[in-house]
């Protein structure tokens, strides 16, 4: 079955109607065919950003949905992941990217995806198809 990760931009393009990437977002998750992929360091800068953005109950709502295996595939991190995630926040220091990125593209290149929900640029720079 196809996978595509889904990032913190993504999620939260999706909730927000007023996001401009918002259209783009909806109609990539509603018409993916495959499995929705995040995980567990994702979900929590995700539910973070929704209550002091949008009120505690819409993080909730957003959390129970990533919750839902039937929903989405919570991907947990291995400390391989971890350890792989600090060395490319260290190495990558000109890109900006957070150790959330970085441990986002750890789990990715685990789990072989090459895809992402993403409305930042740092997927791209790091090798990833935004879709």
């Amino acid at each position: 079955m196809k996978r595509v990760f889904v990032d913190t931009s993504g999620w939260y393009a999706y909730a927000r109607s007023d996001e401009p990437a918002h259209d783009s977002v909806r109609e990539a998750l509603e018409l993916w065919e495959g499995r929705l992929v995040t995980t567990d360091f994702v979900f929590d800068e995700t539910v973070t950003l929704a209550r002091a953005r949008l009120g505690s109950a819409h993080a909730e709502r957003i959390g129970e949905t990533l919750l839902d295996p039937g929903v989405v595939e919570l991907v947990r991190l291995l400390p391989e992941d971890f350890e792989d995630a600090w060395s490319l926040f260290k190495k990558n220091k000109d890109k900006g990217w957070s150790f959330t990125d970085c441990s986002s593209f750890a789990v990715m290149r685990r789990l072989r995806l090459s895809g992402a929900v993403a409305t930042d640029r740092h997927f791209k720079q790091a090798g990833f198809e935004l879709i």
